[in-house]
């Protein structure tokens, strides 16, 4: 087989090659593992099937990309980026985006491995034209681009390459090219950032991050709410924190806040710049930031206390992250009477409310109700058990209906919440006391789906390894657990059947 399709590699190569001769080339080619060519596999090969791409004919380009993908395989990077550097170059502008997807792959591949990665960064060319792809109309090329230039910035001598005068100055260039593309280059800036302080030296001195904060608090609504979103990720590194507090960002976002309620536009940017402020609350200190920055939570409660259901889906979404760790919890928990009465709210809009809030509440609640075995001390496990019992004036019945609704993302969010509170003995306690809940749990018929199986499955693991069950439940309840765990979440009882003589 490798024969043949060496045979018709060598007549493809040839300037005149027939579209039946390359349509049989990539048929053949599909029956050969790409290390059995390698040996057959020249440079001469390769650089006319990139010349067989200049040419307006849809089908010869879809064919001969198709061929291209399957024998770039069996090439190292570095073989790629030494021999097919002016090809790769023509391929990043060529016309047909299903070409530029091709090279660009290539890149992602060279970039990946240091020697030939080093060879990029000796082709400004080609790193130009990489740059110049973020302006693409493809997403998928200038999603790839990034990714490529992210890379190739984790090295000092790529950080060099691209703050350097040419290539920043291509990089301002693409980013004139519309709104969207600037926002990309935005993003691809926030990435590099996030490697080390040395790369957001590097961006930060370009002037790129200042321009992104400079929009950011600037008077355009809709520009605000989409940088928000990148000054947030900026801000998952510690020299992300550092900076943004530095420049005085935090505080610059905490007065917009302040000010919102006088802004009809508000609307448009304030849940981004509340989630900004829940994201940087686990990251850093919950008690530390909603000290600081009391407005956060003040807004937080307001806007689950509203009507706006775009609002109480953010306000219930950032206090799950709040919540997410027990010093967010705590913090939660000094608001006193002000958090019970809300979870009263999120507890009624579990279960009213339309299903893409449902399943964020469900989620929000999973979050703040689960604490870890070595944080579960008696003031932690009483807190957790309030917050419960305040949800609804039958919290287990409550979830335990949802769980049964014929909807799996709705099924599966009741579960988790079962899953959160598992490990706790006073929900032990309350699922033995409810009638029928064991029989549910090891119930394997209700599950409708691998979602809901795996779901069901992760609520009896945590059930079998709480060091409390054996002695709630009781030993015949922890038996069938167990022995659930250990047939897996797909198990199906064999059935037996007996042949009856004379039966048809």
């Amino acid at each position: 087989m490798a024969e043949a399709a060496a045979e018709l590699l060598e007549r493809a190569a040839r300037r005149d090659a027939a579209m039946e001769e390359l349509r049989a080339l990539r048929v053949a080619l599909q029956a050969v593992p790409p290390a059995a060519l390698r040996a057959r596999l020249s440079e001469h090969h390769l650089g006319a099937l990139f010349r067989l791409l200049a040419v307006n004919d849809r089908e010869q380009v879809s064919t001969c990309v198709s061929i291209l993908e399957r024998l770039l395989q069996a090439l190292d990077p570095l073989d790629v980026i030494q021999n097919l550097r002016e090809e790769l170059q023509k391929g990043l502008v060529h016309p047909d985006d299903s070409v530029k997807i091709l090279t660009m792959s290539q890149v992602g591949r060279i970039v990946e491995d240091s020697a030939a990665l080093t060879e990029i960064l000796h082709s400004p060319e080609l790193l130009q034209q990489i740059i110049n792809c973020i302006g693409g109309e493809k997403i998928a090329v200038a999603k790839e681009a990034i990714k490529s230039l992210s890379r190739i910035a984790q090295r000092q001598e790529g950080l060099e390459a691209l703050f350097g005068s040419s290539l920043l100055g291509a990089l301002r260039s693409v980013m004139a090219t519309s709104d969207v593309v600037r926002y990309r280059v935005y993003e691809l800036i926030v990435e590099i950032s996030s490697v080390s302080a040395e790369s957001l030296n590097y961006c930060a001195n370009s002037g790129l991050i200042p321009e992104l904060i400079g929009e950011l608090t600037g008077e355009d609504v809709l520009v605000r709410a989409t940088c928000i979103e990148m000054v947030t990720s900026l801000a998952h590194s510690p020299q992300g924190r550092q900076y943004l507090a530095q420049q005085g960002v935090i505080d610059r976002i905490s007065n917009i806040i302040l000010g919102a309620d006088s802004d009809p536009f508000s609307s448009f940017y304030l849940p981004g710049f509340v989630k900004f402020f829940g994201n940087l609350a686990v990251v850093d200190s919950p008690q530390q930031i909603c000290e600081r920055y009391p407005v956060f939570m003040e807004k937080v409660f307001e806007m689950a206390e509203s009507q706006d259901p775009t609002m109480i889906g953010v306000a219930v979404d950032t206090l799950g992250i709040l919540g997410s760790n027990v010093e967010g919890k705590q913090v939660l928990q000094k608001t006193r009477s002000r958090f019970q009465n809300l979870l009263s709210k999120i507890g009624h809009q579990a279960k009213n409310a339309p299903t893409e809030l449902r399943l964020r509440c469900l989620d929000a609640i999973s979050s703040l109700l689960y604490l870890p075995p070595d944080q579960q001390t008696e003031d932690l496990l009483r807190m957790t058990e309030s917050w419960f019992t305040s949800l609804s004036s039958q919290p287990l019945e409550l979830f335990r209906s949802i769980s049964t609704q014929p909807f799996p993302d709705l099924h599966c969010g009741a579960l988790r919440v079962f899953t959160a509170i598992a490990n706790q003995p006073w929900a032990q306690k309350l699922m033995l006391s409810s009638p029928g809940f064991v029989e549910y749990v090891v119930d394997r018929s209700v599950e409708p789906d691998k979602a809901s199986k795996d779901a069901k499955y992760e609520l009896v693991k945590a059930l079998v390894n709480s060091k409390t069950i054996a002695e709630i439940f009781g030993n015949q309840y922890y038996l069938r657990l167990r022995a659930y765990l250990q047939e897996g979440p797909y198990y199906v009882k064999a059935v037996s059947t007996t042949a009856v003589e004379g039966a048809e």
